[in-house]
């Protein structure tokens, strides 16, 4: 038999919300109903981004530096900064990052030169971005791997902002949260149904890089 050869299924909110009906027994009707399950999916997302790094979530940004300022605010799509180099002559730089108590017993954080360290302050508007050194030049760029908030889902039409690895964890948190308002004695079951396949989701979404761990035994040679 012949395939489609389709590889695009990709539903819209009103599709992962009959599917969420219809795993809670329910069926789904114009309305208040697509409009609450939008709002459980608005939910869902922002809870992922307190389970982990989704890779998938993870953009490369740039931030021009400038001579003599070591604070910057980030845009407001980032969650937060996981990784971080200065680009000085076409070549990267590692730069450190600290804590905020760290950050706070630096002495003389206005001393510049090449930045070699690096705090986020994530406020509840907005991240902010402290420097030490203070940047010497304007030339200097702080390349940095962020994660950023998933997109909203807004209208019925909306695309979901996942990749279609998530799609069945997706689908059974918007059954499990619809359950919990309209289906209570479904709601084991489906949460159940949604841990397992976030946890699955979650596991394959991971960088495939060997991992390589090397000891420092120094300490045990003899001179």
């Amino acid at each position: 038999m012949a395939t489609s050869g389709a590889i695009s299924f990709s539903p819209d909110a009103t599709e992962f919300a009959e599917e969420a009906f219809e795993r809670c027994g329910i069926q789904l009707r114009a309305g208040y109903d697509n409009q609450t399950s939008r709002r459980s999916m608005n939910f869902i997302l922002t809870h992922w981004a307190n389970r982990g790094i989704n890779l998938w979530a993870v953009k490369q940004r740039q931030l021009p530096l400038v001579t003599g300022q070591a604070e910057y605010s980030l845009p407001a799509d980032i969650i937060d900064v996981i990784s971080a180099t200065i680009l000085r002559d076409d070549a990267d730089i590692n730069i450190g990052r600290i804590s905020r108590e760290e950050f706070l017993n630096i002495s003389n954080k206005a001393s510049q030169g090449r930045p070699s360290q690096w705090y986020v302050h994530r406020g509840a508007d907005f991240p902010v971005l402290n420097l030490f050194l203070t940047p010497e030049n304007s030339t200097d760029i702080f390349k940095y791997n962020a994660m950023v908030r998933i997109q909203d889902i807004s209208k019925a039409i909306d695309e979901v902002h996942v990749p279609f690895r998530f799609y069945e964890a997706f689908v059974a948190g918007v059954a499990y949260h619809i359950s919990v308002k309209r289906a209570p004695d479904k709601v084991a079951m489906l949460k159940a149904m949604y841990d397992e396949a976030f946890a699955e989701a979650a596991a394959e979404d991971r960088d495939r890089a060997p991992l390589k761990i090397i000891p420092d035994v120094s300490a045990y040679y003899r001179v």
